[in-house]
C-alpha cells in the first residue's frame, strides 16, 4: 500500500482557475519526496490535499482523490488524518493555538487523547530534537520567525505521525537551524520509517536527504525521479548544480563533497578573481551617511535585544546582517527604521527609512496587487502611475496586478510587500528575510532590484538566513550574536571566515559565486 496516493487530482480554489491539474502520482511508505516548482506553480497547494486541507479547509473545486495510509480524504477531515499526517504551512505563526512553545507542541497530543506520560516524554523529545528546550516558556509571540517556525514543527513532530508535510520548513532558519530541523527529520525517516514529503526552494540541504523529486509547473506534477535527473537542468538547483552545469561537470554535484571532489584539479582553483570586473563580487564605494545608530540598545520587555550595537549605513551599500534566530537582526532593522525605542543609544542620520517585515500578510490588505501598491502613494499624497508600474515590473510581478494579494504564494506576496514599500521612494530599504519562499526567478529579480536601488545612490539593509544571496548582493557584512555585532566587513572577508560560507567558496575558493566563476572563465578564455 502507498503512503499517500493522488489519483487523478484536480483542484481549483473559488472563483479561480485550476490550482492543480491530473496530478497522479503515489509516496511510498517510508520514503523522503521532496517537491520543487516556482512561486505559484501549486506545490503548497498539492500539499494540503495530502492531509485534507484541501477541500475541507479551503473549498473549491476538487476532483479525483488522495488517499492516505487507507484513509481518502473526499471522506476523512485533517482531524481525523492528524495521527497520520503531520503537516506544517508556509506560515508557522498561523499553527499556534496555546500562548505557550510547551504546552502548543503538547496540544495536538492532547486532542489525540495520548496518555500523560507518554505526552510528557514526547514533547520532551521533540524540543530536544529541534533544539527549542529554551523556549518552552516563551509566547510564541515573543520568538523569531525562525524561532517559530521551528516550534512549529515540534507541534507536528510531537504526534509522531506516519507522515510528515512541510512546505518551506527551512524558509526562515539560519543555517544551524536548518541543519537541525532536516537532521531531526532524517533521523525520524531513517529510525522509524516516517515518510516526508517536503517543498523547498533553498535545496542545499534538502535535495540530498530526498529519494526521489517531483516537479510541480503551472499546477501539474512530473512522475517521481532521482533529485539528481530532477534538479540537473532546474533553474533553482543547489548552487554546487548551478556550478556544475557551468563547468561541465558530468553529473552534477548536489553536494559541496561531490563538487570539491570534482574541483580538486580544476585550474580555477586558488586563481584570484578581479574584483573590479563588473558583476564579480566587487565592495561598492560608500557615499554620504544616510543612517546611524550608536550604542544601542533595546529592551523586548525583560530581554534585552540588542546590546551596544553601533552600524552605519552610506549610499550605495547593500549591507547583509547575518546571524542565528534570535540574535537581533530584526530589532535591529526596526531600530534603524525608528520602529523601536532604544533604551540607551541613538539613531540618527538624514536618509528616509522604509522597513519590510518577515511577513507580508501583515502589510497587505488592498483588493488587488496594483491598488497595494498605489496605496503607498496615496497615504504620502502622492500619485505616480508610473512608479507603480515600474516597481511591479523590477520585482516580475507586473502579470499579477490584478489579483488579490492574499490569493497568491508565500515568495509572490513577499515581492508584493516590497513593492508597496519602495515605491514610496525611501534612500534606505530594511528588508527582513526578503527572500522567504522565493523561487529563483524571483531571487533573482530581488538581486536585481536591491543592486538597482544602491546604484542609484540609495542603500539596502537585508536581514537574511540566505548565505548565497548574500554573497551574490552583499558589500558589506554584519553578523550579529545575542544582541551584539559580532563582527562587520566587506562581504568577501567576512563570508571567506564564515563555517557557513557560500557553496561556490567552499569548493572554489576565494570565487563566491557562480556568477563569478563564469566571468573569470571568460577572461581565461580571451586570447
Amino acid at each position: 500500500m502507498s503512503a499517500i496516493e493522488f489519483r487523478q487530482v484536480s483542484f481549483a480554489y473559488p472563483d479561480a482557475d485550476l490550482a492543480l491539474r491530473d496530478v497522479d502520482f503515489e509516496v511510498a511508505p517510508g520514503e523522503i519526496l521532496l517537491v520543487v516548482g516556482s512561486s505559484g506553480s501549486g506545490k503548497s497547494t498539492l500539499l494540503r490535499c495530502a492531509n485534507g486541507l484541501v477541500p475541507h479547509s479551503s473549498g473549491g473545486r476538487f476532483a479525483g482523490d488522495v488517499v492516505a495510509f487507507g484513509r481518502s480524504t473526499r471522506s476523512h477531515h485533517p482531524r481525523e488524518l492528524a495521527d497520520v499526517v503531520g503537516f506544517v504551512g508556509q506560515d508557522p505563526e498561523a499553527q499556534f493555538v496555546v500562548d505557550q512553545v510547551e504546552h502548543d507542541v503538547a496540544f495536538v497530543l492532547e486532542n489525540l487523547g495520548v496518555p500523560e506520560q507518554a505526552m510528557r516524554r514526547r514533547v520532551e523529545e521533540t524540543l530536544d530534537a529541534l533544539g527549542i528546550a529554551h523556549l518552552r516558556d516563551r509566547s510564541p509571540a515573543t520568538l523569531s520567525g525562525g524561532e517559530r517556525q521551528r516550534a512549529a514543527i515540534a507541534g507536528a513532530l510531537a504526534a509522531a505521525p506516519s507522515a510528515l508535510v512541510l512546505d518551506e520548513p527551512t524558509s526562515q532558519l539560519d543555517p544551524q537551524g536548518a541543519d537541525d530541523v532536516l537532521a531531526a527529520v532524517s533521523r525520524l525517516n531513517a529510525d522509524l520509517g516516517t515518510t516526508v514529503v517536503i517543498a523547498e526552494h533553498r535545496l542545499e540541504r534538502a535535495a540530498p536527504l530526498a529519494d526521489r523529486a517531483v516537479l510541480v509547473n503551472g499546477g501539474r506534477a512530473t512522475p517521481p525521479a532521482s533529485p539528481r535527473t530532477m534538479l540537473t537542468g532546474y533553474a533553482g538547483a543547489p548552487t554546487v548544480t548551478r556550478l556544475g552545469r557551468l563547468l561541465g561537470w558530468d553529473p552534477a554535484p548536489l553536494t559541496v563533497r561531490e563538487a570539491r571532489d570534482a574541483a580538486i584539479k580544476h585550474p580555477l582553483l586558488g586563481v584570484a578573481p578581479d574584483e573590479s570586473a563588473p558583476g564579480e563580487s566587487a565592495p561598492a564605494v560608500r557615499g554620504d551617511l544616510l543612517v546611524r545608530a550608536v550604542n544601542l540598545e533595546v529592551m523586548l520587555g525583560a530581554q534585552r535585544a540588542l546590546t551596544n550595537a553601533t552600524v552605519d549605513i552610506g549610499q550605495g551599500e547593500v549591507v547583509a546582517l547575518l546571524g542565528r534566530n534570535g540574535a537581533g537582526k530584526t530589532t535591529l532593522l526596526r531600530a534603524l527604521a525608528r520602529l523601536v525605542e532604544p533604551s540607551r543609544g541613538k539613531v540618527d542620520g538624514s536618509g528616509t527609512v522604509a522597513y519590510v517585515p518577515q511577513d507580508p500578510g501583515s502589510l497587505l490588505f488592498a483588493p488587488t496587487v496594483r491598488r497595494e501598491v498605489a496605496e503607498t502613494l496615496r497615504l504620502l499624497g502622492r500619485r505616480d502611475d508610473a512608479a507603480v508600474e515600474a516597481w511591479l515590473e523590477r520585482l516580475g510581478i507586473a502579470h499579477l496586478a490584478d489579483r488579490h494579494p492574499r490569493s497568491l504564494a508565500g515568495g509572490e506576496r513577499q515581492r508584493i510587500a516590497i513593492a508597496a514599500v519602495a515605491v514610496g521612494g525611501a534612500e534606505v530599504l530594511m528588508l527582513d528575510e526578503p527572500t522567504r519562499g522565493m523561487d529563483a526567478a524571483s531571487r533573482n529579480a530581488l538581486e536585481r532590484a536591491v543592486k538597482e536601488h544602491a546604484a542609484a545612490g540609495g542603500a539596502v539593509v537585508l536581514a537574511t538566513h540566505d548565505i548565497e544571496l548574500a554573497a551574490q548582493c552583499a558589500t558589506r557584512v554584519i553578523v550579529l550574536g545575542d544582541g551584539e555585532v559580532i563582527v562587520e566587513g566587506p562581504a568577501r572577508a567576512v563570508l571567506a571566515g564564515s563555517l557557513y560560507a557560500p557553496q561556490v567558496l567552499r569548493v572554489l575558493p576565494p570565487f563566491l559565486t557562480v556568477t563569478d566563476v563564469e566571468i573569470a572563465l571568460a577572461r581565461t578564455q580571451q586570447p
